[in-house]
This record gives C-alpha cells, structure tokens and sequence, in this order.
C-alpha cells in the first residue's frame, strides 16, 4: 500500500477502532470482539519504553532500574493538524480522567504511575487491568499499542514467585488472537536465537505473519559487529521483517536530552554506519512508525468486515432482547398494573402446569400435576405395599402378647387386648411412607413454581426473588400442617380398632 492511500486511510479506521475499544473498555461484561492493535513484548530492559517514547517523540513513560510497566498501556496515537499559526500543539487525555487533558508530559509519566500504584501497589506489584491513554500530535501516526510489562525472570518487592509465569500468560491473553499484531523488541547485543520476545511470539504466531521484530541498542554492539543479517531476516525470519532503531541511553536521559534530538542522532548514526546502506526502509523510529501505521492499516481492512459482522449480530441480539422488555411505566399506577398482571400471569401459569394445560408441555418426562399423580399412584402405593404387615412380628411375639394378656388364669378363646396392641404397632409403621409422600409433593410443587417463572418475570430478577421466596414460604407453612394432619390420621387409626368377627 502506498503511502499517500495509507495515510487517510488510517486516519478514517484507526479512530473508529480505537472508540471501539473505548466503548467495550468500559462495558463490565465485555463482548466477545477483538479488535486490531499492536502488542509491545519484550524482555525488561528491551528497550521498549524507548522505541514507545520515540514513536510519541515526547518523555512520558515511567523510567527506573527495576520493572516499570507494572499493568497492560493501551497506547493511542491520534495525529492532529497543526494550529493555522503553525504553532504544534501536544496533549495526552486518559481514559479514567475523561474530560481532562495533559499538555505536560512529565504530568501524564507521574499518572501513570499513579494509577499503576493504586491498582497494583507501590511496591513492583503487576495487574493486567488496563490503563487506556491517548496522545493527540501533529508528529504522529495514527496507531494504536499495547505496551505489555516486560518479561522477569526474579520476583521483587511484592511480585509473586511465579512472576514470570504470570506475565506470559498476561501476554499470550493478548498476542494470541488473530486480530493483533506482535510487536517483538529484542536488544541488539543479546542472542536473537534466544530472544524472550520471538520465543513467545513464535508460539502465538508460528508461521511468523503477525510479528514485527524490532532491534533495539544498534549503537552498543560489539565493535566490527553489525545487525545487517539481523534485520534482513537472514537469522530468524518473519514475514512482516525488522525494523532496527537507536534508543536514547540512561546518559542521555540523565542529561535531558529530548527525544527529537536522539531521533536526530540515530538518523546520522544509521548514515555514518556502511554496513547499512541500502536498508533505509528498515532503519528507524520514523520508518517503524510508518511500517506500523501502514500494517494495521492493512490488518483492519482485512478483519474489519468480520468485526463488523459481529457487532451487527450482537446488535441485533441485543435489541430483540431490549424488545422482550416491553415498555416499563414510571408512574406509580403503571407499575402497580404491571406488577398485577404479572403476577396474574404467574398464577395463571401455575394453575395450568398443575391442571396439564400448559402449552411448553414436555414429551420427555412427566412434569406438574401429572408428576403429582404418578406420586399418588405410583410411588406412594408402592411404599404402602411394600410394608409387610407381619414384619418384625414373630410367632414368638405373638404367643407372648396373649399369654400376658391372660394373666394368671387360662383361656379357652384368644383376647383382644393382644390383637389390638400388635396391630397399633404395625398400623403406625404407615406414618413414614406418607410423610415421605407428602414431602415429594412438596419438593414437586417447588419444582413446578420455579419451572413457571414467565417471561415478564425473568426480566425482573429482584422481583423473582421475592416471588420465589414468597412461594417457597407459602408452601413450607402448609407442608407442616399437613405432616401434622397425617400424622394425627395414623393416630385416629390406631387408637379405633374394629374388629370384625
């Protein structure tokens, strides 16, 4: 793509994505959409914080010996035309500080530690909750990065033992989806074989079509040594190459020196160095800056129509949801009336699942006032015939029963005392199966009041609480008046015993 298509290009989807994110930044259940962006991984000390700050061309980022990116920089590059004077102006605006806008640069590095400290700690603690910035400049190209904590092999301060576990996985969560491109930083005096960047991009990325390697520190390699095969992909290739930039050193950091006047060194650094002439298209904060701008570019126009689909498809899931609501009233009266008719429906629906007219009849098991029945019919009855009358009552007992029912005198026929106490004992062993019966209608009931919850109802879920809670209590008030009433017939029965000769 050129570089005149690119440019108003970027400038009209890049914005459009980047309020995507802001919108679903702030939904508490996000949806399921990834959108394009550039992730920022490396190794601490990479030099990544460098190559962000000179992309913005301004100091921002927190600076410090130890790990600094504590939690994930959503960072947005907006470009901006300069004022009708010519006069430039710069400003940085967060997500968590809507409304407000950081013209100073030291101010914006000073929030974000701020807001790093107050969600993990002051004491090197890292959290994957985002801190969103956007930095509107007529230096910049419209981009949007994902700076990542840089990977740790020792836990410090109050970092975790598995640290280092911790931050891959933080960083897979992100370079892992198809829709992001890996921006892999690797320090030009380590091994690039062994480079944590390209490690972990490789297995997020295998076939190499979503990373850019960046090497960084061109200026402190060996003397005699240089990283032209480096970044002619000769070692380790990828399909989207490498680009190799000069970072500002902690001298020059030290010593205030801005970051435009380190892009003006690197520049003459790249012209004064042979080994890499004809490789000015890989040379470069200004032509990453380009690169990167151009690649998602290209990498939103070809995942853009899927986006789109989907959001069209949440839209309208979620409208004929919205629609399943159905206008709510803010009057006292209105919603008394709505309040009425869905409780009258609830009850409707009730009656009907006990009755069998309901019209979500199910075809694969037996439910309300049927499943009653079958308790009646069939469990019930099959208790009752399964106590033996004679259980627990031998000859012996028997024998015994009426020789103390004679006394001390013989009797030519057999008393009734006898009979009477044996079968007050075996008529009570009826008193368990019939609380048990009476405990599944219960169970079954309750079964029944949650199984008929309408649809106006659902949408209401304080209110079918109370409506759950108030049947619930309703029928635990009538489950012990009636455990007493079966327990009062079982004694009727075994106090009056006719006997029939």
């Amino acid at each position: 793509m050129a570089e005149s298509e690119a440019a108003p290009l970027g400038q009209s989807v890049i914005p459009i994505v980047n309020k995507l994110q802001d919108i679903l930044a702030q939904i508490s259940n996000p949806l399921d959409i990834s959108l394009p962006q550039v992730a920022v991984i490396g190794s601490q000390s990479s030099g990544k914080s460098s190559v962000l700050e000179a992309l913005v061309g301004r100091d921002f980022l927190p600076r410090g010996s130890d790990i600094c990116t504590r939690r994930p920089l959503v960072l947005q590059l907006l470009q901006i035309k300069k004022k009708a004077d010519g006069s430039v102006e710069e400003w940085g605006e967060f997500l968590h500080a809507p409304g407000k806008r950081f013209y100073d640069f030291s101010e914006i590095r000073r929030e974000i530690q701020a807001e790093t400290d107050r969600e993990a700690g002051g004491n090197k603690g890292v959290s994957d909750k985002q801190i969103r910035l956007k930095i509107f400049s007529p230096n910049v190209l419209d981009i949007t990065l994902v700076d990542l904590p840089g990977i740790t092999k020792v836990p410090v301060g109050d970092q975790p033992s598995d640290i280092e576990a911790r931050i891959r996985t933080m960083i897979i969560s992100y370079i892992k989806l198809p829709t992001c491109i890996i921006l892999a930083v690797t320090p030009a005096n380590s091994d690039l074989v062994n480079s944590d960047a390209l490690q972990i991009a490789g297995n997020a990325d295998p076939d190499g079509k979503r990373t850019i390697g960046v090497i960084t520190k061109l200026d402190i390699m060996d003397r005699g040594t240089d990283a032209r095969n480096l970044l002619l992909g000769k070692v380790i290739p990828l399909r989207l190459g490498y680009i190799g930039v000069v970072n500002r050193s902690q001298e020059d950091i030290l010593l205030n020196r801005s970051v435009k006047e380190a892009l003006v060194a690197e520049e003459k650094f790249f012209q004064s160095r042979p080994a890499y002439n004809g490789l000015t298209d890989r040379c470069g904060v200004a032509q990453l800056a380009k690169k990167l701008n151009q690649i998602l570019v290209q990498h939103i126009k070809a995942v853009l129509p899927a986006v789109k689909f989907r959001i069209s498809s949440e839209l309208v899931a979620v409208a004929k949801e919205h629609a399943s609501y159905g206008e709510i009233t803010e009057s006292k009266a209105g919603q008394g009336a709505l309040l009425l008719n869905i409780l009258s429906n609830y009850c409707e629906a009730f009656s009907s699942m006990v009755e069998g007219k309901n019209e979500e009849m199910s075809t694969s098991e037996l439910s309300g006032g049927a499943r009653i029945h079958y308790i009646f019919q069939s469990i019930f009855v099959k208790s009752l015939e399964e106590v033996d009358p004679c259980e627990d009552l031998t000859d012996d007992d028997i024998r015994t029963a009426i020789q103390n029912a004679t006394g001390p005198r013989s009797a030519l026929f057999v008393p009734e005392v006898p009979f009477e106490v044996l079968v007050r004992r075996q008529i009570a062993r009826l008193l368990d199966p019939s609380l048990q019966c009476a405990r599944f209608i219960y169970n079954e009931l309750l079964k029944i009041s949650h199984h008929c919850m309408v649809s106006e109802l659902l949408h209401f879920p304080v209110m079918r609480k109370r409506v759950e809670e108030a049947v619930g209590n309703f029928l635990r008030e009538g489950l012990e008046p009636s455990e007493n009433m079966i327990g009062h017939i079982i004694e009727m029965e075994v106090q009056c015993i006719f006997l029939f000769t």
